[in-house]
């Protein structure tokens, strides 16, 4: 038979494990469910030219897929070019896509330019 130590021991040694893993699935599956498609549509309303990278991280989430695009230009701190994030939901019926595209004064400071439900 253990010692009393002992079995406290694995005790709060199994309590540590089964909180770090429940900590890392609720942020896990927080990160990866995002904004449901429902709250998307509601919050694109909210959607403004100028609004910076964070605020739009706060209003839609992180995005499925992210894009820096030159525009044909050589990229440079003149010209960063447009930054497009792709967020994608999959309602009944079909996929739904809202792209936003952010421009730039300086690599730093990304701003929205625009925005589009490319399939709705």
């Amino acid at each position: 038979m253990r010692s009393l130590p002992t079995s406290l021991l694995i005790v709060a040694v199994a309590l540590v494990v089964v909180a770090d893993v429940s900590s890392a699935l609720a942020q896990s599956s927080r990160s990866a469910a995002g904004v449901t498609f429902a709250q998307a549509e509601r919050n694109s309303i909210e959607l403004k030219q100028g609004m910076s990278v964070d605020e739009v991280e706060r209003l839609l989430g992180k995005p499925r897929r992210t894009t820096l695009k030159n525009n044909g230009s050589s990229m440079n701190a003149a010209s960063p070019g447009a930054l497009q994030w792709t967020y994608t939901w999959t309602s009944n019926s079909s996929p739904a896509t809202l792209q936003v595209e952010f421009a730039a004064k300086s690599p730093e400071s990304w701003y929205v330019n625009s925005w589009e439900w490319v399939r709705y």
